[in-house]
């Protein structure tokens, strides 16, 4: 006959065992799936350059909207830059009389631009207008690691964000101009981009009250191309940014919505 205290002892031993068979349950049990990774798109992330020619610029910019009687906007990157430089006495002569500010920057991408307008590019100022053309450097100058659907959000949010800051600013959202050679898989992107912009354009319409359409949508770039999809040098000469002639055809190609924008007769 087993003792009492061996009795007691077998007990605890089962016990124990069937503590660490639960234990081991446990430890063994397939754990849950762990949620998916959010994924950040760079493109509609804001962020400053650090550049000190940059914080320059941006700093100038804050400045000179300031100083308010801003009606027009042009907002991009080197392309729209460029009219304080190649396009300088066109700009002169059919913008500046319009109180119109040049908010583009060279190499900005869509998430620079976005920094930007939460940064005071905008503060204290309704312009009647703003000209949208942002893009191009994300497509180019990542390395393609920003997708066209990345790229188009990040265009979307600017149009969104100008919406915050002046709701009552009537948007010309340009198409992204085309660059490169017609085989480049640049192009095939920038079409990609266009296409979303233009249903994004088309959809935040339709939900604006009636009359109250904000969002003009322009494809300016069939006009700088030849028959054969090239880009001319006369217009192009770096297959990327505007010859004189090319910012002639930029103006007079949105000369017509411009002055319904601005309310002009």
């Amino acid at each position: 006959m087993r003792s009492t205290l061996c009795l007691a002892l077998i007990a605890a031993l089962a016990a124990v065992a069937t503590v660490s068979s639960v234990t081991a349950a446990a430890w063994t049990r397939p754990l849950a799936p762990s949620a998916p990774a959010v994924q950040v798109n760079p493109a509609t992330t804001p962020v400053a350059r650090p550049d000190a020619w940059w914080q320059q610029c941006h700093t100038a910019m804050n400045e000179r909207v300031k100083q308010g009687k801003v009606d027009l906007v042009f907002i991009g990157d080197s392309i729209t830059q460029a009219w304080d430089d190649t396009g300088a006495a066109l700009w002169a002569k059919r913008f500046a009389p319009r109180n119109a500010v040049n908010l583009g920057i060279s190499g900005d991408q869509t998430e620079h631009v976005l920094w930007r307008l939460q940064n005071g590019n905008l503060a204290g100022i309704t312009p009647k207008a703003a000209v949208i053309m942002i893009g191009t450097n994300n497509v180019g100058n990542t390395g393609g690691s920003h997708s066209a659907e990345q790229i188009a959000a990040g265009v979307q949010a600017i149009v969104d964000e100008l919406g915050k800051k002046t709701p009552t600013t009537k948007v010309l959202l340009l198409a992204i101009f085309p660059r490169a050679e017609p085989t480049d898989p640049m192009r095939e992107k920038i079409t990609a981009i266009n296409a979303s912009l233009a249903k994004f354009a088309k959809l935040a319409n339709a939900a604006a009250p009636k009359g109250g359409e904000r969002v003009t949508f322009l494809d300016v770039g069939p006009k700088f191309l030849a028959a054969d999809g090239t880009l001319p040098k006369e217009l192009m000469p770096d297959l990327l940014h505007l010859s004189a002639k090319g910012y002639e055809i930029w103006a007079d190609a949105i000369e017509a919505d411009l002055k319904k924008l601005l309310g002009e007769k």
